[in-house]
């Protein structure tokens, strides 16, 4: 075994491969766990999304010859319609904390995707258990070796994802190492490793624009983006390459329908509220809610989907997809959030799902129809703790987390 350097195996990479392979994509949906299978890819392009990253698949357990069944439920080969021509562009997503380990997984999949993505921003336990992710994060010579044996061996690029550090200056030098090991894209998540779950809080991005600035490869930013209006304050801000969503979408999947391309100064006008006193008194506004439509719909036609193509779909990502899509109503409907959360992984599961969501169908027209002359911008109410915009509860929309607990909340209990 020789210890001089392997050449690196020609193809397209930075600019050329962001515009020429992928299509220079303004808005993206980013990896899910159970997720961003298959079916949810279809419909988020459907509505807008223009690149689309599979599930986080774990390297290790990919390769491991004691579950053979984990590859075909990560990434279905056999039939073929995983990485096909409906589902391009596409980025398969691994996590891993072995450089040959990940490298054997990545040539499986290499065929079937435009590039290979590493997760190095996942903040859950099982992360830190598995050492890989965000939890990588002080080990920049194991993060390099990762990417580099990728960006060396396979015929396409590798690109990586990741979360900030406390300060600009760590959180720039993090990224610059990453493209000095051969990344062609970095998508940047303004939080930081802590800021998961109840502590999530606002995604940073200053930092997203300092990394932009700071090196030569296309940046995605994320964080922060539950209404189309943010996208594109965002990537004003940040001045990024594109936008990529991931938990925002997943309860709207329409975020991106009809968002333009190129952000003028009269798009990124009329996205910016003139007075922070109210978010709903701007030009534009109204535009903006047609992005909401009727969550029911939305629920149907995934169904459809799932149903019309050969792939199998899990069951759980299924249901919470459901839930997410229509977590409006079902406070409302408790019934049929009762009847969601008792269907049990069978046969008829699919049946039942499609009889919640039609059952939801009706009583959503039913609420709506006093309001059909109404302007849906005089039916958006202001929260005023959040700050955010409740729309009528058979509209899609977004989620408020509850801000994170302050020290005189955590002394209540």
């Amino acid at each position: 075994m020789t210890d001089e350097p392997r050449p690196i195996i020609p193809k397209l990479g930075g600019y050329d491969f962001y515009k020429q392979v992928l299509g220079s994509p303004r808005y993206v949906v980013g990896p899910m766990v159970d997720q961003s299978e298959l079916a949810w890819r279809i419909l988020s392009r459907r509505y807008g999304a223009q690149l689309v990253y599979t599930p986080m698949i774990n390297a290790k357990v990919f390769m491991d010859p004691k579950n053979p069944k984990y590859q075909d439920l990560s990434f279905d080969i056999p039939n073929g319609e995983e990485g096909g021509p409906a589902d391009r562009p596409l980025i398969v997503q691994f996590c891993a904390n072995d450089p040959d380990i990940l490298l054997a997984a990545a040539k499986v999949v290499e065929p079937h995707c435009d590039a290979i993505d590493i997760n190095f921003g996942c903040p859950q336990d099982i992360a830190r258990r598995g050492k890989y992710g965000c939890f990588l994060q002080d080990d920049w010579d194991l993060i390099y070796r990762l990417i580099n044996i990728l960006h060396t061996n396979l015929r396409i690029p590798v690109t990586a994802k990741f979360r900030v550090f406390p300060t600009v200056e760590k959180t720039v030098q993090y990224a610059q190492m990453m493209e000095r090991a051969g990344a062609q894209i970095l998508s940047c998540h303004g939080r930081l490793r802590e800021q998961r779950g109840v502590n999530s809080g606002l995604a940073d991005w200053d930092k997203i624009r300092a990394v932009k600035r700071a090196v030569k490869v296309p940046v995605f930013a994320n964080g922060n983006v539950l209404y189309a209006s943010d996208a594109i304050r965002c990537l004003a801000h940040t001045g990024a390459d594109a936008l990529m969503s991931a938990e925002g979408q997943l309860y709207n999947p329409a975020l991106f329908a009809s968002l333009p391309k190129v952000i003028t100064d009269d798009v990124i006008a009329s996205a910016f509220p003139p007075s922070p006193t109210d978010p709903t008194n701007f030009p534009g506004y109204a535009s903006h809610l047609l992005l909401h439509p009727p969550h029911a719909d939305l629920a149907l036609e995934y169904l459809s989907i799932v149903r019309s193509i050969k792939t199998p779909t899990a069951l759980s990502a299924v249901k919470g997809h459901l839930f997410k899509i229509m977590r409006p109503a079902l406070g409302v409907e408790k019934d049929l959030r009762e009847r969601l959360g008792q269907v049990r992984g069978n046969l008829q599961a699919l049946e039942e799902y499609q009889a919640i969501c039609e059952e939801m169908q009706l009583r959503m027209v039913k609420a709506a129809e006093p309001f059909q002359n109404v302007p849906l911008a005089v039916l958006a109410k202001l929260d005023e703790p959040s700050r955010s915009i409740l729309l009528p509860y058979w509209l899609a929309q977004p989620y408020f987390r509850p801000p994170p607990p302050t020290p005189r909340d955590r002394g209540k209990g």
